[in-house]
């Protein structure tokens, strides 16, 4: 049953700004005053630039009926008299973005309790992990599966845009609402440390927490690696997740299971962990790994991807849908056939080298990639790279020293330069490029730099295309244009048929 403004003010212990009707329905709840509908609380919180309380109007005219703001639009309206909040009910938290997840879980009808739901956190191997993950309970015969995640939102086999890899709390809750109605009983998503420090999945308990590994990314919001670290190990507490499944092959991983405050289950490649991988067979982009469970048994176990970092995510999956209690029968061959846009993805239209584009944009995630490929005898790697701007500056000249470091030739190029000089970037990649012999070009256009790429590859060759994968647009001084690192490579490919 919907709540009223009343319940939710009682329930969370909120307050009302006047002499408001406590007896007002409530049918939805946004923070984005543009997708406001008729009935919703719309949430105006402070921004870093505006206060939510500026699109109040917009927001009663496509419908809201009440506003969920803190303390300070408040004030403004006692001191002036102005109606600041053009008639709408008010209700007050002194913290609103802390109470957003809540509350919107209780609009909802608390969704997420006829869910089982599945969270995967991890600097890289995120959308890989839940693609895999999301494959092997799709063979289940009583499960229907829902995903929510970098590429995009599927219920069922409808796929939907998604702004963010995880969603905001009262979108994320919403979300789950309608995968509740339509059938779907399990959810797969990717949880970023941005949404564990804003508060995106509050209201959520997931049945199960996964941790891939952990590498530098994101100091341009976190500050260190520990701050980044902790945002991450906050997933694995009794206040966010029921069960843990963690990779031990980084020194973070191993720190996280030895400080974990629940329940966990330990894989790894190279460590000592519950579940192992004792052998990788790999052969014609995909490989087959022989998983020892514990107990001593072995399974043989295919991944339809190449490349180690996929067997490390492949073992993650296979992880947890034992411990979702997916027969081995299925999770032992459940992944085979999976395909993940932008993730060691093969553009070949018959050409004599091979191209792939993958979204590494960190130094860890290019050095795996480039490692993970093995050019034909005499074949070379080509990789064109970028680093995105207004974000991370720190780790520029240390994806360029890596990629010149594992590439016979290296274009560095543009990635989302945003509002930043598009030049500086790559002169700050250039930069840890340094004393190392490596074959280094500069092209700033994209499109010229792929296309630059393929003309130069030879039978043998292995081309990479990095950092962007399944983007469909390029943010350039705050305007995105659409492109596609995909579109680039079969366009460049037609001319040099």
């Amino acid at each position: 049953m919907p709540l009223t403004l009343g319940q939710i003010a009682e329930r969370f212990g909120l307050r009302l700004f006047r002499d408001d009707d406590p007896n007002l329905v409530i049918t939805g709840i946004t923070l984005d005053s543009r997708a406001v509908r008729p009935g919703d609380l719309f949430a105006a919180l402070p921004g870093e630039h505006t206060h939510g309380a500026t699109f109040i109007e917009q927001a009663r005219e496509l419908g809201a009926v009440a506003v969920l703001t803190d303390p300070g639009p408040m004030g403004y309206a006692d001191r002036t008299g102005v109606d600041y909040f053009h008639g709408l009910p008010v209700l007050v938290a002194e913290d609103p973005r802390a109470a957003l997840g809540a509350v919107s879980a209780a609009v909802y009808g608390d969704p997420a309790a006829g869910l089982t739901v599945i969270g995967i956190t991890g600097t890289n191997g995120k959308t890989t992990t839940a693609a895999l993950l999301a494959a092997g309970l799709s063979k289940t015969s009583d499960r229907r599966v829902g995903v929510i995640g970098t590429t995009g939102v599927r219920i069922g086999d409808e796929m939907l845009p998604s702004a963010r890899t995880t969603p905001e709390a009262t979108d994320l809750h919403a979300l789950l609402a309608v995968m509740r109605e339509r059938g779907v009983n399990v959810v797969v998503m990717e949880v970023s440390s941005h949404a564990l420090v804003l508060g995106r999945v509050d209201g959520l308990v997931f049945d199960v927490a996964i941790f891939t590994q952990l590498s530098q990314d994101h100091l341009d919001f976190h500050g260190t690696m520990e701050d980044y670290f902790a945002a991450k190990a906050s997933l694995f507490t009794p206040e966010r997740a029921r069960r843990a499944v963690i990779g031990l092959d980084s020194m973070w991983g191993r720190r996280l299971a030895d400080t974990c405050q629940i329940p966990a289950t330990t894989y790894a490649l190279r460590q000592d962990a519950q579940v192992t991988c004792r052998e990788i067979l790999e052969e014609r982009g995909r490989q087959t790994l022989v998983i020892d469970d514990g107990s001593g048994h072995l399974h043989r176990v295919t991944v339809g991807l190449p490349g180690e970092f996929n067997a490390a995510n492949g073992l993650a999956a296979w992880s947890a849908l034992r411990l979702l209690d997916v027969p081995p029968a299925i999770a032992d061959t459940g992944m085979a056939d999976v395909h993940v846009p932008g993730r060691m993805e093969v553009v070949d239209v018959g050409q004599p080298f091979v191209v792939l584009v993958d979204y590494a944009h960190t130094p860890d995630a290019v050095e795996r990639v480039l490692t993970a490929v093995t050019p034909a005898d005499g074949g070379r790697r080509i990789a064109v790279l970028g680093c995105g701007g207004d974000r991370d500056r720190d780790k520029r000249p240390h994806m360029g020293g890596v990629a010149a470091l594992r590439s016979d030739v290296l274009i560095v190029t543009d990635d989302n330069p945003r509002t930043e000089d598009p030049a500086a970037i790559r002169a700050a990649m250039i930069a840890g490029t340094e004393g190392l012999n490596a074959d280094i070009r500069e092209i700033g256009d994209r499109r010229e730099a792929i296309a630059a790429a393929i003309a130069e590859a030879r039978p043998g060759d292995v081309v990479l295309v990095l950092g962007k994968g399944h983007e469909p647009g390029q943010e350039i001084a705050g305007v995105v244009h659409p492109f596609s690192d995909r579109e680039a490579v079969l366009t460049a490919l037609g001319a040099t048929a």
